[in-house]
């Protein structure tokens, strides 16, 4: 919880922090607060409003499903996930060990490579495929 979070939600710390507000301004952060919270109103009416249409769409296509004969099983079967592609390697290099490391050069860089880079004084660029 931030320390701001912490002062609004709990009478004494919100007290001790208006002390020296003046009443205008005491009014201006009601104002404001109350401006906020209509909008956050709003805002969840307007999703909740959206989960029930979804949810009546849902409900229709299972009826008109049901009406064909059709179940999930024969539909799940056109669904085709697609298999993540593996990346290839762009950089190889030989350890101390002899073990071979490939690496995409994504993402960060494995620690064999890191070790190979700092005890030979090569760069990335010096081990490509």
């Amino acid at each position: 919880m931030t320390d701001i979070v912490k002062i609004l939600t709990r009478k004494n710390s919100l007290r001790k922090q208006c002390q020296d507000l003046s009443i205008t301004d005491i009014e201006k952060i009601i104002v404001d607060l109350s401006d906020i919270l209509k909008e956050k109103e709003a805002s969840e009416l307007e999703r909740a409003e959206a989960d029930r249409e979804k949810n009546a769409k849902i409900d229709m296509i299972r009826k008109t499903m049901q009406d064909a004969g059709i179940g999930l099983d024969d539909i799940k079967d056109l669904v085709v996930a697609s298999p993540k592609k593996k990346v290839e390697a762009k950089y190889r290099i030989t350890d101390a060990n002899g073990d071979n490391h490939e690496w995409s050069g994504r993402g960060r860089t494995p620690l064999a490579f890191q070790e190979y880079f700092d005890k030979n004084g090569v760069t990335k660029d010096d081990c490509l495929i």
